[in-house]
């Protein structure tokens, strides 16, 4: 249970477990761990492909002219200037700057979006919307969400839909079918790698699935769970709302301030994040982190710098493509460029040696 609430289930609950998926309850539903080894499926995504089953993620519809300039006031980034059939990343902060979630705003039409949230805060997500003036529908419950990542993927989807995935460029869509299913087709993720979100019919996710996993297996395509998901979209150094962003953080700390345009004029948070720009920055600084031996950095863990404890890990794991522990966290801002941090792993202080993000970048074609 989470609070007073029945744990949700996605149209894909009964097809996880029929598969053996381990199953575990996050962001208030049901969903699958791992269905044998998290690095099995972590290097399949990075070798040839995964499917992953995300539709617990959130889906407003934004609808009309005044919802359209609602939406604008609401998230960090531009969206007035995008076009049809085109996708770009938001933060939505609260009114000190904090962030309340991020989320991608997807524009069918000048007076049509689509915006998808995370699943834990998308209450909070919607009520933020309807506080200032977007009437948002909420059409988590008719839409499921389906992503095929990996160097495969475009091969392994290409013969099962008419649409010209190709043609597609990164942070764009275009809807069509996928074997006769309506579906949209977004080339975006969260590994790191190429590949789609497909957005399909709630009472179509298993049809969908299954003909992705049929068409897939023989090139190497594996169901994955949410332990290879974070795995690898830490390597990718993307953030996790709730973990490495929440209230407590602003997007320029978080080294989201390229998705910020404080010139774009009034949104919400903006004046906050203004005043942090003119006062010469953030008081901290996400950096990533790569530590020495075979110890793993784990949320909450101090990170210190000769021995004066100086900010914590958000997010840590083993990398299993690079072979070594990585983390990210925050520091305070004139310690980010410091050759002696350490991070605290059961009590004992792990020389932390600060490394670029992401930690790993798909080879180019």
């Amino acid at each position: 249970m989470t609070g007073t609430a029945a744990v949700l289930r996605t149209p894909l609950y009964e097809t996880h477990v029929a598969a053996g998926a381990q199953m575990v309850e996050f962001g208030g539903w049901m969903m699958p761990l791992q269905y044998g080894s998290m690095r099995t499926e972590h290097m399949a995504v990075r070798g040839a492909a995964g499917i992953f089953d995300v539709s617990h993620m959130g889906e407003f519809l934004v609808r009309g002219v005044e919802g359209a300039a609602a939406l604008e006031r609401i998230v960090s980034n531009r969206v007035g200037d995008l076009a049809d059939g085109q996708a770009r990343y938001n933060i939505l902060c609260a009114d000190d700057g904090g962030i309340i979630d991020d989320a991608l705003v997807y524009r069918e039409a000048a007076d049509h979006h689509i915006v998808i949230v995370n699943a834990g805060p998308r209450e909070q997500d919607l009520a933020h919307f309807q506080e200032h003036g977007a009437g948002v529908v909420d059409v988590t419950m008719e839409l499921a969400l389906l992503a095929v990542q990996g160097p495969r993927a475009v091969e392994i989807l290409r013969p099962l839909t008419p649409v010209d995935l190709d043609a597609i460029g990164y942070y764009h869509f275009a809807n069509g079918d996928l074997g006769g299913i309506p579906t949209s087709f977004s080339r975006t993720g969260y590994t790191g790698e190429d590949g789609f979100e497909l957005l399909v019919p709630w009472d179509r996710a298993v049809d969908a699935w299954q003909l992705v996993i049929e068409a897939g297996a023989p090139n190497g395509l594996v169901p994955c769970g949410l332990g290879a998901r974070d795995t690898l979209r830490l390597e990718a150094a993307m953030r996790l709302s709730g973990q490495d962003i929440d209230r407590s953080t602003n997007p320029l700390e978080a080294g989201l301030g390229w998705a910020v345009k404080l010139d774009k004029g009034d949104f919400v948070g903006r004046e906050a994040l203004q005043r942090i720009k003119d006062a010469g920055g953030p008081a901290r600084q996400m950096i990533g982190l790569e530590l020495e031996g075979r110890a793993i950095a784990r949320h909450g863990y101090p990170v210190s710098d000769g021995g004066r404890v100086v900010g914590e890990v958000t997010s840590g794991t083993f990398s299993f493509t690079l072979g070594k522990a990585v983390a990210m966290g925050y520091v305070e801002r004139e310690c980010a460029e410091s050759n002696a941090l350490t991070v605290e792993v059961r009590g004992e202080p792990v020389p932390a040696r600060r490394v670029p993000m992401p930690f790993y970048k798909r080879p180019k074609n």
